[in-house]
């Protein structure tokens, strides 16, 4: 099973490029039942749109951050949502415990997948292969 990053989440909603293209290919690989996204994702994309919507200047810039919101609810309606939940929030604090200095989004996801014996799926490599145990991939690149 498979939890993919804030990151590969955002690929996956651009217009295609190469790295989505690649993602998609790799993917396809697999049932869709075995990908999960983090309800820490839906967060972190959420409070980006929100700062967007406090810092647009325009009408268009609040109705373009709006339809971002709109797509991203869309977006994740439609996939399998993991929560953060307190096995999850147990494994956070021993991380922190053992030193383990990433972001706390990021150690957030590296919790949950770890709670239920997932790979994450991220370019953000070099951070998350800093957690202890977790399996992490990019599957962006060649």
């Amino acid at each position: 099973m498979f939890l993919l990053d804030t990151d590969h989440v955002g690929i996956m909603q651009q217009v295609p490029s190469a790295e989505s293209l690649r993602l998609a290919k790799r993917m396809m690989a697999y049932p869709p039942q075995d990908f999960f996204v983090s309800i820490v994702s839906f967060h972190e994309q959420v409070a980006g749109w929100h700062t967007y919507i406090h810092r647009a200047k325009t009408p268009a810039s609040v109705v373009r951050a709006y339809g971002m919101f709109q797509g991203i609810l869309a977006d994740f309606a439609g996939r399998q949502v993991l929560p953060f939940d307190q096995t999850a929030a147990d494994i956070f604090q021993s991380l922190r415990k053992q030193g383990v200095r990433i972001g706390t989004m990021d150690l957030r996801i590296a919790a949950t997948a770890l709670g239920r014996r997932f790979r994450v799926l991220t370019r953000n490599t070099a951070d998350f292969e800093q957690v202890p145990g977790l399996q992490v991939e990019d599957w962006t690149i060649p």
